[in-house]
């Protein structure tokens, strides 16, 4: 598993708000206490609130929200976007200007920029992961909304290329990274898709109403999948 990937599993793990010792979650993730460690020095200095000690454990309370401004989740992904693509311009000057400007927003990022979801910043993802995934974002936000079934073609953290009909339920912002919660129709449960790791997304001719079990406040992040 990648580092990146990694941090973003801390973070799904800490995200229910109570305290998790770090031996704990190196056993979860299969990786030594002292890499955790690490890792949360990592998610500290990027912005995520994390608070704890080692030996004690840690844990993450709601951040700080931006004043003055409140941003709609698409000027979020306009301001990003457009961060994204200066990052990835010639010129050093304009990408140290855009680098800066990232952290700054960062730093003081809403934690609440889309109707039910909790939104924890995670700003250890590279630029170019935002131009990958912005390109699905209008069909994502689109079926959420019409209550429309997906076909989707996903690369897996392994690599590996994976099919499948899901019921898109909503999206969260991670500091530049997008997810996506759904009812999986293929595996019969809930999955949480990454964007940027979307290969490609089709709008299906099927709506799909409420059932018992399959709906946003079923989904519970930390339910063992075993």
């Amino acid at each position: 598993m990648r580092r990146t990937d990694r941090l973003f599993e801390i973070i799904q793990i800490l995200r229910d708000g109570k305290l998790h010792r770090a031996q704990d979650i190196a056993a979860q993730l299969e990786v030594s206490t002292r890499t955790i460690y690490r890792d949360m020095d990592t998610l500290v200095a990027s912005g995520v609130p994390v608070e704890g000690e080692r030996g004690v454990g840690y844990l993450v309370r709601e951040q700080i929200t931006l004043p003055p401004l409140t941003l709609t989740p698409a000027e979020l992904e306009a301001l990003n976007l457009g961060m994204a693509i200066v990052a990835e311009a010639a010129d050093a000057d304009l990408k140290a200007a855009a680098q800066a400007l990232a952290a700054k927003v960062d730093a003081v990022l809403p934690t609440e920029v889309i109707a039910e979801a909790d939104a924890w910043k995670f700003a250890v993802y590279p630029f170019a992961d935002v131009a990958r995934g912005f390109a699905h974002m209008p069909t994502l936000r689109a079926a959420i909304k019409s209550r429309q079934k997906l076909a989707l073609r996903y690369r897996r953290l392994d690599g590996t290329l994976t099919d499948r009909t899901i019921r898109p339920l909503h999206m969260e912002y991670w500091g530049r990274v997008w997810t996506l919660t759904a009812w999986c129709e293929t595996r019969g449960d809930f999955r949480v898709f990454r964007v940027d790791l979307i290969e490609e997304v089709r709008a299906l001719p099927e709506l799909f109403l409420d059932e018992p079990g399959k709906t946003l406040a079923d989904y519970d992040p930390h339910r063992d999948k075993s």
